[in-house]
């Protein structure tokens, strides 16, 4: 029946969905190009299975909402401000320079002033959802480009507000005075403004009072609720969805129960992100690219090529080396989701014309496609921009006193620490650290930093590495860490090199390169748990240490997915089901105190004995029943690991009533 048509459009969606999450996951690739190339194939360019446009952007208008609803959740005002600089500096600068850059030259091929403006607004903004997935990916999250690419989205996300209210008003058709333009502003913000400060003040509250109930499906139907019903709000203010949902995801990204609204609204969200993304690969008019291919060639290649300068340009003026400028800028060069979402509003206010539009669809979803392998090619050309680059060479009195030193690579919270124990020890030690601002503010305090990429011979040469006992890798860049580990052997060869790695499939590759110690976080974590775990079966601890050394010693192999048995940890069965020793100390509290041994009658309640007290430093072996139990006495206890737990639990309850009796 035609009108459940909608429903049989979502089972085809969801339906192809499914294996493109799958295929493109091995690929490692972002799931969002697969999802723009099932719309193009399934939609009405393609093999027709879906062609109603008025479903389309009903699936699309959802999927927006979801889309910005996640986005404000995930954007804080405390993340905000962690990353101020890179938000409000950098994200501005790249805002406006590349929407001025593309206004222009948009005016030079003859498109209207206001258009010209609208296009340049379009393609200023990036894509979060492809940016966060290739960092992850890459393991970049932390390192420097990756901070400029979040932080610079991050603005571009938040843009998109004041953005959506601006498209109005760029109609060529509308003729407004300056007057009128700035009431319309000023309706249009206040309205978000009142409806922002009365949803801060009623959403934590309305939250408060659903998280009492302590009814799960309560609280996620609430949370739907206001979602929606904010939505719903702006949108009959003559406002769009999109505003509302935003607004509704940052007000409640403040609030304690924000992890819990994230996990509940995720499964919503990426359900309908798949659906979003399908939608808009649908729109895609493929008789339109191939009639006009080398138009749609030249404007891909022109956005992606004016995206990327600009940010290299802010990049570099920050004091940055050319590698990160060119890394940043490479990861910020395709066109945004939100932008899809000014484009549906563009196309409602008549910015757009048929033509406009399918040029701009299909320029945009060719960048995005492109954007995961110039994001792969991305190190390789970073390194050879840099070989243009002349470094800085620090300088600082203590550089010339260096000798059998540390060198930290990195002044994140490891460099930091690490930096810190040094200092505290009298041991000598340089950072060499990437970030201005950090180094500019360390100098002040008086730590020994230094400014420069740690891949560079120079910076290498100027922090004395031929005369280094020690350098350690701090960084969250994998490719720098490798090249900056094969020039560090290069330069000295004995110098021991200690690297920090997230994953555990990096160590490998490294160790081939040379590196004589690698720490990956994601298994020492790993070692931890299975060491808390048996230090709670009363495993001895010489056993425990022989197990985590020889894991360390075979890099982490026996806890890597392609190993098929823990042969080393076979004996450990045997070692359970042996007796063990414990000791016992009696404190102040302990209602044991002044009982006798037999009193105490601890072998017949819980099968252990106690086969020694050490008291003010002596053992008296073998008490007997008559001995006393005194304050500040260690007891030395044996028997099987139940007994022993059972008497320990015994010995420290803090009533008569023991679960025992």
């Amino acid at each position: 029946m035609p009108e459940y048509s909608i429903i049989r459009d979502i089972v085809i969606i969801l339906l192809v969905s499914l294996p493109i999450i799958f295929i493109f996951k091995k690929l490692n690739l972002p799931s969002i190009v697969g999802f723009l190339l099932a719309g193009v194939v399934i939609g009405p360019s393609g093999l027709k299975l879906i062609q109603s446009n008025e479903q389309i952007n009903l699936m699309s208008e959802i999927g927006v909402i979801l889309l910005l609803f996640t986005i404000g959740l995930e954007i804080s005002f405390s993340q905000m401000l962690k990353m101020k600089k890179y938000v409000f500096i950098t994200g501005s600068l790249q805002l406006g320079l590349t929407t001025l850059i593309a206004t222009i030259i948009f005016y030079y091929f003859k498109v209207s002033l206001l258009q010209s403006v609208f296009f340049g607004i379009l393609i200023s903004i990036s894509s979060t959802s492809i940016i966060l997935n290739l960092l992850s990916q890459r393991n970049e999250l932390d390192a420097p480009h990756g901070r400029i690419s979040i932080g610079t989205s991050i603005l571009q996300d938040i843009a998109v507000v004041p953005m959506v209210l601006l498209v109005p008003i760029l109609n060529a058709e509308s003729v407004f005075s300056p007057k009128e333009i700035l009431l319309q502003l000023l309706i249009a913000f206040g309205s978000v403004g009142i409806l922002f400060t009365a949803a801060k003040f009623l959403m934590p509250r309305i939250i408060y009072q659903l998280a009492k109930l302590r009814m799960r499906e309560a609280f996620t139907a609430g949370v739907i609720l206001l979602l929606l019903g904010t939505a719903f709000l702006t949108h009959e203010m003559g406002l769009s969805f999109a505003i509302g949902a935003f607004a509704a995801g940052l007000i409640l990204s403040e609030s304690e129960y924000s992890s819990q609204i994230t996990s509940d609204v995720l499964p919503f969200k990426d359900t309908f992100n798949s659906i979003f993304f399908v939608s808009v690969g649908l729109l895609l008019n493929l008789k339109f690219v191939f009639e006009i291919p080398l138009i749609i060639i030249t404007s891909t290649i022109g956005i992606i090529l004016l995206k990327a300068i600009t940010v290299v340009v802010i990049v570099l003026l920050q004091k940055y080396p050319a590698r990160i400028a060119v890394l940043s800028g490479l990861m910020l060069a395709q066109v945004g989701e939100f932008s899809f979402v000014l484009a549906q509003t563009g196309l409602q206010s008549n910015l757009f014309s048929g033509e406009f539009y399918n040029a701009y669809l299909a320029s945009s979803i060719f960048t995005m496609i492109l954007s995961p392998l110039l994001v792969r090619m991305a190190p390789l050309i970073a390194l050879h921009s840099s070989k243009f680059e002349k470094a800085k060479i620090p300088t600082g009195d203590f550089l010339n006193s260096l000798k059998d030193h540390v060198i930290i690579a990195g002044f994140g919270l490891n460099g930091s620490n690490l930096a810190r124990v040094l200092k505290e020890t009298g041991i000598q030690y340089v950072v060499v650290e990437l970030n201005p601002e950090t180094v500019k503010k360390e100098k002040l305090k008086g730590e020994k930093i230094v400014f420069g990429d740690i891949s560079k011979e120079e910076i290498l040469n100027s922090v004395k590495i031929n005369q280094a006992r020690i350098i350690v890798f701090a960084i969250s860049d994998p490719s720098v860490t490798k090249i900056s580990l094969r020039l560090s052997k290069k330069l000295n060869p004995d110098v021991y090199t200690l690297v920090r790695t997230r994953y555990v499939n990096e160590v490998d590759p490294l160790k081939n390169i040379g590196a004589d110690e690698i720490i990956p976080e994601e298994f020492e974590t790993a070692i931890q748990i299975f060491r808390k775990v048996l230090e709670k079966y009363h495993i001895p601890l010489n056993i425990i240490m022989q197990q985590v050394k020889f894991i360390r010693d075979e890099s982490y192999r026996l806890l890597r997915k392609d190993e098929t048995g823990l042969t080393s940890l076979a004996n450990i069965e045997e070692i359970l089901a042996q007796g063990i020793t414990e000791i016992f100390y009696i404190s102040d509290d302990n209602k044991f105190i002044g009982k006798s041994l037999s009193e105490l009658n601890l072998r017949a309640l819980t099968e252990a004995t106690i086969i020694a007290i050490v008291r003010e430093g002596k053992t008296i072996s073998n008490p007997s029943g008559r001995e006393i139990i005194l304050q500040n006495d260690t007891l030395v206890i044996t028997g099987n690991h139940f007994a022993v737990d059972k008497a320990i639990s015994f010995l420290s309850s803090s009533s008569d009533d023991s679960i025992f009796n």
